[in-house]
């Protein structure tokens, strides 16, 4: 990919960065010192002021369980926590808010396929396919239900421009592939995988999808019925949302005939030691008292998300990406990790001669925090013969100034290496 000019790289016009910004009450404090620069979004993004007031809010006046109470509080945190699960359903373009499942974030949703779907239908010989790029919350449990099974876990390689070889995934998708399970965008190096074309593979196949959608939610407009994938999981905090929230979805005739893999309060019809009646969807999966606040921050993540539009985020992160290459392509002895043709807000790169945790160590002194290390894709970080790399992860509220400031601590690092 050959870089632009970090002059000719501009942000729409139209995109007011500074009222956004302004929305973010963590943004506006020094750091040893400095103003803060947050560039480590692909771990967890910050929080806006209609986020914290909506959970605020929430404990301040509507706190109570949900479900099954007749007073008024109950009925009104029933309202909110239901009311959330539709804006994402509407957000995402769920056919029903039956198919949208509350869970922990990203994590949960795959151990919940895996264990709830998977397991109880994988016999021995059966195939998952991932990819050697996948977060390792997408290849773990994969690991563990083969273990528990008997199946066996391939991977898709990764081409040297950090883009899937869909040649070789052609040739792992086949007759004894039962799922295809793959990340919408790699946390690592940005990577915009082809959903639409694994998913195609994976139907011509008679397997299901699972995508893990974390890195995807908070820079992309995303419609699983557009996709037509099977599951699709993502997580609150990375979208600025709550932390311990997020959803799985599902196409209702799988999830219906899924048996739920956690047991206890409001995911039943009726219990008797004779046997147990399970609720239907969504509560099925849904067991014990839940986390009704964070249903109601990531209700409101989506509201606010609504308000700037994501067509207009997209435009924004990627102008800002495209001037950090461009000072990237500038820097001496630095090295970008991976150069996919669709590529999300994130540069990932190393240095000559010194550690990625070095790298991260005098960039905190200088106010930029950026996140060092494997980032949970050990097989990716084998495949490019590195242990770790130190990562910048660009959000709606990120500016050429920030890039600048990133660019000018990198300085700074090798001035002391």
């Amino acid at each position: 990919m050959k870089a632009a000019t970090a002059t000719a790289i501009k942000p729409p016009a139209d995109f007011a960065v500074e009222k956004i910004r302004a929305d973010f009450p963590a943004l506006h404090q020094k750091v040893h010192g400095r103003p803060l620069v947050y560039l480590d979004n692909a771990a967890s993004a910050q929080k806006p002021q209609a986020v914290i007031d909506a959970i605020s809010d929430y404990y301040r006046r509507d706190h109570a369980n949900v479900h099954r109470g007749v007073h008024t509080l109950s009925q009104r945190a029933t309202d909110a926590y239901e009311g959330a699960r539709e804006k994402v359903r509407a957000w995402i373009n769920a056919a029903s808010s039956c198919e949208c499942i509350y869970v922990s974030g990203a994590t949960e949703g795959v151990n919940l396929v895996a264990q709830a779907y998977a397991r109880p239908r994988l016999k021995s010989g059966d195939e998952i396919v991932a990819t050697i790029s996948e977060h390792h919350s997408n290849i773990v449990p994969w690991q563990m239900v083969c273990e528990q099974t008997g199946a066996v876990l391939r991977a898709i390689p990764v081409q040297d421009n950090g883009e899937l070889d869909l040649r070789a995934a052609a040739e792992l998708i086949g007759g004894r592939t039962r799922i295809v399970a793959f990340g919408h965008i790699s946390n690592a190096l940005g990577t915009v995988n082809p959903v639409a074309e694994l998913t195609a593979m994976a139907r011509a196949a008679g397997a299901v999808t699972v995508v893990d959608g974390a890195q995807a939610m908070p820079h992309l407009r995303v419609d699983v019925r557009a996709l037509d994938c099977d599951f699709y999981t993502f997580s609150g905090h990375k979208m600025y949302g709550p932390t311990g929230s997020g959803i799985l979805y599902g196409k209702e005739a799988l999830l219906d005939s899924m048996a739920p893999y956690r047991g206890g309060g409001e995911m039943i019809k009726s219990v008797s030691f004779a046997g147990t009646v399970y609720h239907d969807l969504p509560h099925k999966f849904e067991a014990g008292t839940p986390f009704i606040a964070g249903a109601v921050g990531l209700g409101a993540t989506v509201d606010y998300l609504g308000g700037i539009g994501m067509e207009q985020v997209a435009a924004h992160e990627s102008a800002v990406l495209d001037y950090a290459l461009a000072r990237a392509a500038d820097t001496p002895g630095l090295t970008v990790i991976g150069r996919p043709r669709q590529r999300a807000a994130i540069l990932s790169f190393t240095m000559d001669g010194v550690h990625p945790h070095d790298i991260g160590t005098v960039l905190d002194h200088e106010g930029v925090a950026v996140r060092t290390g494997h980032h949970c894709a050990q097989p990716l970080m084998q495949r490019f013969g590195i242990a770790a790399t130190a990562r910048a992860s660009f959000g709606m509220y990120n500016t050429r100034a920030e890039v600048d400031a990133l660019f000018a601590a990198v300085g700074k690092v090798r001035e002391m290496f």
